[in-house]
């Protein structure tokens, strides 16, 4: 079998692969070395689309944040008036998406109790990914910021206040 890596060249929409080794020929350990002295950790917001397209409801959150830890992502920030998220991972890489849908109206006052019961709805699958948005801009929640190291997920109302810190089930 053989591995390419292939790298985008922005707006013309070419690409090139260079043929990568196939990692059991040097066991894990050197496939973490080699990872780390060339930088190898560039994601795709495409790769992440992907892995999205998976989740239904909050219910398949947790498979989803474990595909993408696999991507080498770090965290995100997703804000809610549209859908556009950041993706981070390391050396400082970054990469961001598009926005999802029109703008929605975020409230300027949050309603933490509230936004819980609408989340706690969305988790046990009641919710399309959607509905959740318009709950969370209805409750004044702006955004949220996933903190892959920790497994949390942070959500802030416009003044930039902590609504909620979530612990992401593990797998």
């Amino acid at each position: 079998m053989k591995i390419f890596l292939t790298f985008g060249f922005g707006a013309s929409g070419g690409t090139s692969q260079v043929p990568l080794r196939w990692p059991s020929l040097y066991g894990d350990t050197k496939l973490k070395e080699n990872r780390t002295k060339f930088k190898i950790n560039m994601f795709t917001v495409e790769q992440i689309e992907q892995a999205h397209k998976k989740v239904k409801s909050g219910a398949d959150f947790p498979k989803y944040i474990q595909e993408i830890k696999i991507f080498g992502v770090k965290g995100f920030e997703t804000w809610v008036k549209d859908s556009h998220t950041e993706y981070f991972g390391e050396n400082n890489f970054s990469t961001k998406s598009k926005s999802k849908y029109d703008e929605l109206v975020i409230s300027d006052n949050s309603n933490k109790a509230h936004f819980i019961v609408q989340l706690k709805s969305h988790q046990l699958g009641k919710t399309d990914y959607f509905t959740f948005c318009i709950d969370c801009a209805e409750t004044g929640i702006e955004k949220w910021v996933v903190r892959l190291d920790e497994m949390t997920c942070i959500y802030y109302d416009k003044k930039g206040n902590e609504i909620l810190v979530e612990e992401i089930p593990q797998l």
